[in-house]
């Protein structure tokens, strides 16, 4: 396969996949039949209702979770056919996560948060290229400064910028983002969703499962579940500018000070 196939191949495809849950007699189809390409350099939302199969979706996309049926190919790779150790680093190298939670280790820096996925590489990355490239990832997140601080010593949207630094330190393929904005303020929100989209706009292909309607409006296209099965699949032809409206309210707060 040459450049150009693979830059035209999907990141992700999914043919007629299923996950379904069993606890004693009770069975839970959780995901039915779901059929979906992700493109690279897309920009999707994952929206539904609680129970609509978004989360199990987004926990197989993340290959944390084997599905019942049906094929999943993340970068060309059927997963399936991937041994346990296997998988794991192929999920390292190709994917990165972003959690509502921040998950991050309150007793280390920043920089240490966003070096801890090069520890799972294979071959390992020495010491010296896991720092520069650590710095590198909060410089893009705009915390450079701030890569000796801790995680309490840091906002909630600080918090968040690291975690995608994390993310994207082993320049994953894909970066599956789950309710990022959840544990956020309004305009610290915007501001995330203005990152991704710059992120987004460098050719970083990005997932988004979000039940907020005024977020995924930020995103370029919307896929909504309902009971385990896609529903809805469209191009935002209405998507917001997070740079524009972080713009009109700086605006807006410098003309209150003024008054």
């Amino acid at each position: 396969m040459n450049a150009a196939d693979v830059a035209a191949a999907p990141v992700i495809r999914l043919r007629n996949l299923c996950k379904t849950y069993r606890t004693g007699a009770v069975e839970v189809r959780a995901v039915r039949g779901v059929t979906l390409d992700i493109a690279r350099g897309d920009f999707v939302a994952v929206m539904g209702a609680s129970g609509s199969g978004k989360s199990t979706l987004m926990n197989t996309l993340g290959c944390l979770d084997q599905p019942t049926a049906g094929d999943y190919e993340l970068d060309g790779v059927d997963v399936a056919r991937l041994s346990p150790p296997q998988l794991a680093v192929f999920r390292n190298r190709k994917l990165g996560f972003v959690f509502q939670g921040f998950n991050l280790l309150a007793r280390t820096s920043a920089l240490e948060n966003v070096e801890l996925p090069m520890l799972y590489t294979v071959p390992l990355i020495p010491r010296r290229e896991r720092r520069r490239r650590a710095l590198f990832a909060l410089e893009r997140v705009g915390l450079a400064d701030r890569h000796d601080h801790h995680p309490n010593q840091l906002s909630g949207g600080q918090q968040q910028r690291v975690a995608i630094a994390r993310a994207l330190v082993n320049q994953p393929e894909l970066v599956l983002a789950d309710e990022p904005t959840g544990n956020l303020d309004s305009r610290t929100s915007i501001e995330i969703m203005g990152l991704f989209q710059e992120l987004n706009a460098a050719g970083i292909s990005l997932v988004m499962v979000t039940h907020e309607l005024d977020i995924a409006a930020y995103c370029k296209r919307l896929v909504v579940m309902r009971d385990g099965r896609v529903i809805g699949d469209t191009v935002n032809p209405d998507r917001r500018s997070a740079a524009a409206e972080l713009a009109a309210l700086n605006r807006t707060e410098q003309q209150a000070d003024l008054n």
